[in-house]
């Protein structure tokens, strides 16, 4: 899969089209948002029953990136799981594959709104983590300094009438990553939130195929 590369900070990484973010130097893979356990929580709250199988599809898109770029490192940015009762609640075959992915490399768990706390996977977990010039943490700060990597808002675009698609959203000081998780929303870019955050040149990046980089809408 092709992917698009950028500087942060000085730092060079790659924005994949699958939505996860490449860092060679450090051979570090980064996702955002997996959600994990979003069906059972969502009935658990009285929803409607969903298709269970997003657990599944989300290990088996994340697993197929492992392979093909063996990362020394895999960080994942937060809300990984829906809620912590959710992690806790995972299909047994799906947590015991997660817990052996855990197992065979450094994994780091950035804490989000939904996660905020250690789960029984293994892994290091914490708020925020700096590594060379770039700081992880799972919601952006207004006043952070540049090289700050967030997910959280699940940022999507739309180009004239084509369908909307996740996006990074990149200017000099941050990266916004798309949500990875298989059952995930998206917020417009042209959201207050996310307009408000952005520098006026942001560049938004489409994921796809062939990740798209054009001026972030507004």
């Amino acid at each position: 899969m092709r992917g698009y590369d950028f500087t942060l900070a000085g730092t060079r990484l790659n924005a994949l089209g699958s939505g996860a973010l490449w860092w060679s130097d450090e051979r570090l893979l980064c996702v955002s948002d997996l959600h994990l356990g979003k069906s059972e929580r969502h009935l658990r709250r009285g929803g409607a029953a969903l298709p269970p199988y997003e657990v599944r599809d989300t290990l088996n898109r994340l697993t197929a990136l492992i392979e093909q770029f063996t990362p020394d490192t895999v960080l994942c940015l937060g809300d990984s799981f829906d809620d912590l009762a959710a992690a806790r609640a995972l299909p047994a075959p799906e947590a015991g594959d997660l817990r052996q992915m855990v197992k065979a490399r450094n994994w780091i768990w950035i804490e989000g709104n939904h996660d905020p706390g250690a789960t029984s996977f293994g892994g290091y977990s914490c708020d925020e983590i700096t590594i060379g010039a770039l700081t992880f943490r799972h919601i952006a700060r207004k006043d952070a300094a540049p090289g700050e990597v967030s997910g959280h808002y699940h940022p999507k675009a739309r180009l004239s009438r084509g369908s909307a698609r996740p996006t990074f959203l990149l200017d000099h000081t941050r990266l916004i990553l798309p949500a990875f998780g298989t059952y995930t929303g998206g917020l417009r870019t042209s959201d207050p939130a996310l307009a408000g955050l952005m520098a006026p040149q942001a560049l938004a990046i489409l994921t796809g195929p062939t990740p798209l980089p054009c001026p972030m809408p507004r």
